[in-house]
């Protein structure tokens, strides 16, 4: 007979990560648990994997399995080191604190972009990395009702005799929108200039304090607020989000594009398939691909850009996003596993760009045909 995940979770909750000092589940370092008979396998990360801390773990583990389950179990676990993010030299002098700004960005609307964010800000924040998220979809702001607080209010805070906006924090994640400074039914009616500026003391007037990351949701297409982001900002990297469709791939195309621009020169580091096929509840194992198959696997080998993830098309992904509590937080499901999967390879890829490339220069905007750095 099998033991159930959560039942094996519960075990392995009294293992400790000796330089973390906090449980291995509650740290999110345990996947892939399969369990048949009294044969148990998972995978594992710990800090620092030297044969002696392996070997430490694995004694936890194995101990505290037999005593919960009550059996002798046999240990199949692979160990891997959690990822880390090297620093790096920053040419960001407006958020000099944080280590890496990524851009997520599409060329079309509809294709769930702040789903995706949303869900990345979030898997990123449950593996232990300080994360920050500004909502610059300065006309149609979403992240507020997607983590459940829309009725919140950001309030001013002193900062070396400065006031400043202090972030609104949900689910370990600091964040602000537009939405914060606007009633839910009020529409924002802008001309280019004033959403640039608004967007622009969305960084330079709040504490952001430390982090590693900072996501950035951008409205669809390639336009002023783009612009003003790489203006305002030295952008780490992009990641393009698109579904399968051909439609997508084409818009999809004008952002990888607009990236690439010489004068703006932002790496794209991934792409991310949303929507890649649908999985019924009742059909779990079951793939149907709606808006087409590879789509955007074709598109990213043929730009060599790495395809970070596939994320189905689940009812349940709309429904969380729209009750404030995103997927990725619905523990053992195919989507938040999904989501999760799609986290550790925008850190493979954040690293890799790092390791490789200068800091992004931020860029100069000159005329509406054209940009110069700085």
């Amino acid at each position: 007979m099998s033991f159930t995940e959560s039942k094996i979770k519960e075990a392995l909750s009294f293992v400790i990560e000796p330089d973390l000092k906090k449980d291995i589940i509650e740290l999110n370092l345990v996947t892939n648990i399969q369990s048949e008979g009294n044969k148990i396998s998972f995978d594992l990360q710990i800090n620092n994997p030297a044969m002696h801390n392996k070997k430490k773990v694995l004694d936890a583990c194995e101990m505290h399995l037999n005593r919960v389950l009550e059996t002798i179990v046999e240990l199949d676990v692979t160990i891997t080191p959690i990822p880390k993010i090297p620093e790096t030299p920053t040419a960001n002098k407006v958020l000099p604190n944080v280590k890496n700004i990524i851009a997520i960005a599409s060329g079309k609307g509809g294709v769930g972009k702040s789903t995706v964010t949303a869900n990345l800000a979030i898997a990123l924040a449950q593996k232990g990395y300080k994360v920050g998220l500004v909502d610059a979809d300065i006309y149609g702001p979403s992240m507020p009702l997607m983590f459940n607080v829309e009725h919140e209010k950001p309030m001013p805070t002193d900062v070396n005799g400065k006031s400043k906006i202090m972030p609104i924090e949900s689910y370990g994640v600091k964040m602000l929108s537009m939405g914060f400074f606007a009633d839910t039914d009020q529409a924002i009616v802008w001309r280019g200039p004033m959403a640039t500026k608004a967007l622009s003391q969305l960084f330079t007037e709040a504490d952001w304090g430390e982090l590693d990351y900072m996501l950035i949701d951008l409205p669809p297409g390639t336009g002023d607020i783009h612009l003003s982001l790489v203006q305002t900002v030295s952008v780490t990297g992009a990641i393009v989000v698109s579904t399968p469709q051909k439609v997508a791939l084409i818009d999809a195309r004008k952002a990888v594009g607009m990236f690439n621009m010489e004068s703006i020169n932002v790496p794209v580091i991934g792409m991310i398939e949303n929507m890649s096929y649908f999985t019924p509840e009742e059909l779990p194992d079951n793939k149907y691909y709606i808006f087409g198959k590879d789509g955007l696997k074709s598109l990213s080998e043929e730009k060599n850009i790495p395809l970070l993830g596939e994320i189905p098309l689940v009812q349940s992904i709309r429904e969380a996003g729209d009750a404030g509590r995103p997927a990725v937080l619905q523990e053992s499901t195919p989507q938040a596993k999904a989501f999760l999967d799609f986290a550790d390879n925008v850190i493979k890829a954040v690293n890799a760009r790092n390791e490789k490339l200068d800091p992004t220069k931020k860029v100069e905007i000159t005329n509406m045909n054209g940009c110069s750095t700085n």
